[in-house]
């Protein structure tokens, strides 16, 4: 029985791997979690799954928990260091990182550290300190398998292939909500419109990443990192069906994708159980109702974040932290009704230009970056209002 800690069990990701777990009682078993403010959700994983340990962030939300639940309860923890606590438990074979945000880098990190196999869905860990993250996999030799969707579907694509013989990966995106609306229209987009995804259930800030397709530029850079491959070499297109959630093509023209229903459990599943795959009971895919798979190249005007993000990466060392710290702000400001949504890139683009990338040689420096890269999206924010 494989033992899993979840950092982030409330949200989306959290909450379908639960129900995996769920489904596969004899295979899996939870043992710590962690949860932002959403603590009528974490109360009922907890009575349900009965994990050892649990953290949330907010020491009165801590106190409140320990309470509610009694002696019977699980130990509670709370903020960073609960974190780090759910994420190194003794008992825990694998720890799935769910947290949304730079929030999730520190705990990650000390999971790999730690020597726990992780299943990642929290991209901004490899965004913001890639480099340092990935040697450590290494050094510690752990399984670090990718939960997102493009990224499983490389990571398949990729198997029983040589890495020297890829010309370049394919990520596909559905465009989001707006993929047929004109540069005017994005300037009167409500948070309400972006938060509605054609295709996926996912939480606010992903959902309006997806809109601006920053969500698919922070993808780019995490696919840098997962297979050692620079930014010339990853591409996006624009898939509406959201069906081929990614492709690998070789230098022989051979492209290999891997297809599948718009569901985050069948990557949760393969990331849990490598190199099984489990029989989950879902919808089959059904070809031939489909009609047709379509694809474009995206509109690099229009959806500014994705040329940023490639900038990013190619400038390398602290600049896709600051990006992504800047995008973080600029997303909870538009969705505060602070700025506008075409704002957000804006925002981005002011905070990378003012900033002069240094290289990363430990994590604290990808936290200042992050800082940095905050102080300067709320001074651009202030300067528009």
């Amino acid at each position: 029985m494989k033992k899993i800690s979840i950092l982030g069990s409330t949200g989306s990701i959290g909450v379908s791997t639960l129900e995996i777990v769920a489904e596969l009682p004899e295979r899996y078993r939870v043992v710590g979690l962690t949860a932002g403010n959403n603590l009528l959700r974490l109360k009922e994983q907890i009575r349900r799954f009965r994990p050892l340990l649990v953290a949330v962030p907010d020491p009165e939300d801590a106190r409140r928990l320990r309470t509610e639940l009694g002696s019977d309860g699980p130990e509670v923890a709370e903020g960073v260091e609960g974190l780090i606590a759910c994420a190194t438990l003794a008992e825990a074979d694998m720890i799935v990182s769910a947290i949304v945000g730079v929030a999730g880098l520190v705990p990650t990190m000390a999971a790999v550290e730690a020597g726990k196999d992780v299943a990642l869905a929290n991209k901004e860990t490899l965004v913001a300190a890639g480099s340092l993250v990935m040697e450590a996999v290494t050094r510690k030799k752990i399984r670090f398998h990718p939960v997102d969707s493009e990224h499983s579907a490389i990571f398949q694509a990729l198997e029983g292939h040589r890495l020297e013989d890829v010309r370049q990966l394919i990520l596909t995106a559905s465009g989001g909500p707006f993929l047929n609306s004109g540069l005017a229209q994005l300037k009167q987009v409500t948070p309400e419109a972006a938060l509605a995804h054609p295709n996926w259930s996912m939480g606010r800030k992903i959902s309006i990443d997806s809109a601006t397709m920053m969500n698919k530029g922070l993808e780019v850079i995490e696919a840098s990192w997962l297979f050692s491959l620079p930014a010339d070499r990853i591409s996006v297109h624009i898939h509406p069906q959201s069906i081929i959630h990614s492709m690998v093509e070789y230098i022989d023209g051979s492209i290999i994708a891997q297809m599948g229903i718009p569901d985050m459990k069948t990557p949760i599943a393969y990331a849990l159980s490598y190199p099984e795959r489990l029989p989950l009971r879902l919808p089959p895919l059904d070809l031939c109702s489909l009609g047709a798979l379509t694809f474009s190249a995206p509109d690099k005007e229009k959806f500014a974040c994705l040329g940023l993000a490639y900038e990013a990466l190619r400038a390398g060392g602290t600049a896709p932290a600051v990006l992504n710290a800047a995008n973080e702000l600029a997303v909870a400001a538009f969705l505060k009704g602070e700025i506008g949504f075409t704002d957000i890139s804006v925002i981005i683009r002011l905070a990378l230009d003012d900033h002069h990338p240094e290289p990363l040689h430990h994590i604290d420096e990808a936290l200042r970056a992050d800082r940095w890269g905050r102080d300067a999206a709320r001074r651009a924010i202030d300067s528009m209002n």
